[in-house]
């Protein structure tokens, strides 16, 4: 018998120890992403016409491209909890879900490297 009152019983973050992490994380990143997000419309905004090299030369600014890192990366660890709720809600099948979930984090990590490298090669004036 449990002498625990109810709300005891659920701190204790529920049978995975997992509690709201994944829901943080996501409302997080998604918070991190509006400044960053209209930061990026506003760039693309100004830039729009110009030429390549004008448009290179204001990547390779250092804060610039801090900005758009940071914002590939919120972006991604966004994109990744957000797919892996899908999977874990509507994919039935362990094995199939192991699957998913993993095929969802090389893609991540694959796309966040790509990402990444256009932004440090245009950072550094590539």
């Amino acid at each position: 018998m449990d002498m625990r009152t109810p709300l005891g019983r659920v701190r204790g973050l529920g049978s995975a120890k997992d509690g709201t992490e994944h829901f943080w994380k996501q409302r997080v990143s998604a918070l991190a992403l509006i400044p960053l997000f209209i930061f990026f419309i506003g760039f693309l905004i100004a830039h729009v016409g110009e030429p390549y090299a004008e448009v290179v030369g204001a990547l390779s600014n250092p804060f610039i491209a801090v900005l758009l890192g940071l914002m590939v990366i919120a972006g991604l660890v966004h994109m990744r909890i957000g797919m892996q709720e899908i999977i874990d809600d509507y994919v039935h099948g362990e094995k199939t879900k192991f699957l998913a979930v993993m095929a969802n984090t090389f893609f991540t990590v694959l796309i966040g490297a790509l990402c990444l490298f256009a932004v440090l090669k245009l950072g550094f004036g590539g």
